[in-house]
């Protein structure tokens, strides 16, 4: 374990003293380097405050302390809410609705940043690879993938993991910190960035509800109203790097920003959140977020999942599944996700496949299983299972009335499939990333 690492043993004044902050881990809490925040806001060096990942009323109060009247403060905050978020823009001299003897005042106190793109991969099917930093120079992935029908973008939670799942290349990095409600929302505005997707036209404004699938009756349809007609990023699943439920209310934050209809509005049905099996998290996660819920199970016996899911060792299989079947909102027409990677002569025998049928009806489950052949990376101590293991798997469960498809591998050629994220920071020497970077900002002049 590294030194920034630390197990917690009753030692908060030797924490506080190292600036660390705890952070739970699969068996004991941990510590790692507390970010610089005051009240929510990450300082800059330019003392000028990043509004990136806070909500309108957040903004309200800071636009008041910063000497607005309160009825000024919450107007000017509901526009620069809107052009943030709702149109993605990032200087204030383009949001066109606010005075121009304002801008300047908002331009010397306010930003809206962005995290910084080190590296983009395009793999040969599509799939799209982000290596991204923070301001304080650590380093995370995203990944986004392009279907037929629709686009899904892979969000980071935490730069690194501390749940150390034996078949994850991310499980093998240490865990450096959480990401921070902006550096998570950030992720879906870059992706917007690249993709085009920000609105051009009152027109494009007036197509929200039906394409971002805001029905009438769904609560969180509450006046949002733009997105281009056959827009590409259409889903988001909260499976990157590290364990969204070890970063909650920082995920819960940016995934309300995102579900805003004034904000980014995509619909809840939209966003998964995938856990291994953060217990005490999962009912928060139905109550206070409401999105679709993924379980990373991989296995059916307490041995095996005790060796690849050590979270497994704190939170066992039955109580997992209970508090699955206890998930609000779970029905069949929202069904949970049971994640299965198919590992051979590991987990994936016919009594594996008849085991997880027997336990998914035990508790009356409302389930899909998705199948992922194992992706490899260098040093992964297991093969993947055979196309034809994996179809009889398949099969068993389907047999036994549970829908279970497999997982076309994406984005393999470039380290961005299932189980293969580990920033490329640990890959490339840190000086070859500063001469990356020095020769894309030449580039662009």
């Amino acid at each position: 374990m590294s030194d920034t690492n630390i197990t917690l043993d009753g030692a908060d004044a030797v924490s506080t003293a190292a600036g660390l902050m705890p952070i739970p881990g699969h068996i004991d809490p941990l510590t790692v380097p507390r970010p610089s925040l005051v009240e929510g806001v990450t300082p800059r060096e330019d003392g000028r405050i990043d509004l990136l990942g806070l909500p309108k009323k957040r903004i309200a109060e800071l636009f008041e302390t910063a000497g607005l009247d309160a009825k000024a403060a919450k107007l000017r905050a509901k526009q620069v809410y809107h052009w943030l978020y709702h149109r993605g823009v990032i200087g204030f001299d383009a949001m066109t609705d606010i005075a121009k003897t304002m801008r300047p005042w908002l331009a010397q106190r306010y930003v809206v940043g962005r995290p910084e793109i080190v590296e983009a991969q395009h793999s040969s099917d599509g799939t799209r690879k982000w290596l991204l930093r923070t301001a304080d120079a650590h380093d995370f992935e995203m990944v986004f993938i392009p279907d037929a029908d629709r686009g899904t973008l892979c969000v980071s939670s935490q730069v690194g993991c501390t749940l150390n799942c034996r078949f994850c290349h991310t499980g093998t990095m240490r865990l450096v910190r959480n990401l921070t409600v902006g550096e998570i929302v950030g992720q879906v505005m870059l992706a917007r960035d690249a993709l085009g997707e920000w609105p051009k036209t009152a027109e494009d404004s007036r197509r929200l509800a039906a394409a971002a699938d805001l029905d009438e009756d769904d609560d969180d349809a509450n006046g949002g109203d733009y997105t281009p007609d056959g827009r590409l990023l259409t889903n988001i699943v909260m499976m990157g790097m590290g364990e969204p439920l070890y970063n909650f209310d920082n995920v819960r934050d940016a995934l309300k920003l995102v579900m805003d209809g004034d904000g980014l509005a995509l619909s809840k049905r939209r966003i998964t959140l995938s856990t291994s099996g953060v217990i005490p998290q999962m009912a928060r996660c139905g109550e206070e977020i409401g999105v679709n819920l993924a379980v990373s199970l991989h296995a059916v016996t307490k041995d095996v999942r005790d060796e690849i899911v050590p979270v497994n060792k704190k939170y066992g299989i039955e109580d997992l599944l209970q508090a699955c079947a206890d998930y609000p909102g779970a029905s069949n027409a929202r069904r949970i996700t049971f994640e299965y990677v198919m590992l051979k002569d590991k987990n994936d025998s016919d009594a594996d496949a008849r085991e997880l049928v027997r336990l998914l009806r035990k508790y009356d489950l409302p389930a899909k299983v998705n199948l992922i052949p194992f992706n490899p990376w260098p040093g992964a101590p297991y093969e993947c299972s055979s196309p034809e293991r994996i179809r009889t798997f398949s099969n068993i469960i389907f047999e036994g009335g549970i829908s279970a498809p497999v997982r076309t591998p994406r984005g393999r050629d470039i380290d961005a499939a299932c189980g293969q994220l580990k920033t490329a920071a640990e890959k490339k020497s840190r000086a070859e990333i500063d001469r990356l970077l020095a020769e894309k900002e030449a580039a662009l002049g």
